[in-house]
């Protein structure tokens, strides 16, 4: 296969790990990746809603069993369907402390901070959601 010369320059620096490729980028192509980048490094903080909390919510098959304040720091134990799950609460955030379950899954979430924010506890049958007071929109809400 008979290439022109420029272009069998540019495979040739490709195949040997060379960066030749930047040399077909012209100066509105450059532009255009840095406004590309600007838009998505301005749109991040808008686009990812969710504030902060003020409240945590547990349920047990999802009926509300209490809400709790996220201003001080406490524990709260609730009975799930295995037996009791606790509750920790600090300021601003909220975690499964303990769980009966067998996996873990909800105390291996850690900590929650930002509004609507779910721990579920699947086989003790409690959830830990956070409320605050700008409601945001995820794949749980239907």
């Amino acid at each position: 296969m008979n290439l022109p010369a420029e272009l069998d320059e540019l495979f040739s620096a490709a195949r040997h790990g060379g960066l030749a490729w930047r040399t077909l980028l012209k100066p509105g192509d450059w532009l255009l990746l840095a406004l590309a980048l600007a838009a998505v490094a301005a749109s991040y903080p808008l686009l990812w809603r969710g504030g902060s909390a003020d409240r945590a919510i547990v349920k047990r098959d999802g009926a509300v069993l209490i809400e709790l304040a996220l201003n001080a720091p406490r524990k709260v134990e609730v009975m799930g369907a295995l037996g009791p799950t606790l509750i920790e609460i600090a300021p601003g955030r909220a975690r499964v402390l303990a769980d009966p379950g067998p996996r873990q899954y909800c105390v291996q979430q850690g900590w929650l901070t930002r509004a609507n924010a779910v721990a579920i506890c699947a086989p003790s049958h409690i959830t830990l959601q956070l409320s605050g007071p700008q409601s945001s929109y995820d794949s749980l809400n239907y």
